[in-house]
């Protein structure tokens, strides 16, 4: 019998804006949270929920960790991770965008986030959280499916042009 791992899956909504020095990104700093305290991420992301689509999830998040509805979510690319650690757990994650929403984005958690900010993806602040680093750097790149954790390409298929590897 083989181990085997939990998928856990999450969904990521980067709000965009034009700026003057091109497209701006909505990001939050983490608070004193365990996972990359003080770092830069996502104003709105979560964990996908037990009967709940990745859109849902998006949605769901941007109501509760930014106050704002009606959110045109874009879908940009999925995100395959792993740390190559024990069998515990591999990570699927789907990146979203979204230009257009009702309401002002403000902090509603303020126990897990410490400031929101808007960003050049050209002038990213530091530090970031990696992977989301390395989401940010192929957000309009058109690629449809990228890794995280992986040297090299992992191999099983699929088309070689929708995929980018990071580590």
């Amino acid at each position: 019998m083989s181990d085997r791992f939990a998928l856990v899956p999450a969904s990521y909504v980067y709000l965009l804006r034009d700026g003057t020095d091109g497209t701006e990104v909505l990001l939050q700093r983490r608070g004193p949270v365990p996972y990359m305290p003080d770092h830069w991420a996502a104003a709105a992301a979560g964990h996908v929920e037990p009967g709940e689509t990745a859109y849902d999830a998006a949605r769901r998040e941007a109501v509760e960790e930014l106050g704002i509805t009606d959110v045109a979510l874009e879908f940009a690319f999925s995100m395959q991770r792993s740390q190559f650690g024990p069998a515990i757990e591999e990570r699927v994650d789907w990146f979203f965008t979204a230009r257009s929403w009702t309401g002002e984005p403000r902090i509603l958690e303020p126990e897990k986030a410490a400031e929101l900010g808007w960003f050049p993806l050209d002038a990213l602040p530091e530090p970031m959280v990696p992977h989301e680093a390395h989401a940010l750097a192929h957000l309009l790149s058109g690629v449809g499916y990228l890794t995280f954790g992986w040297d090299a390409r992992p191999s099983g298929g699929g088309r070689p042009t929708a995929t980018a590897t990071g580590s």
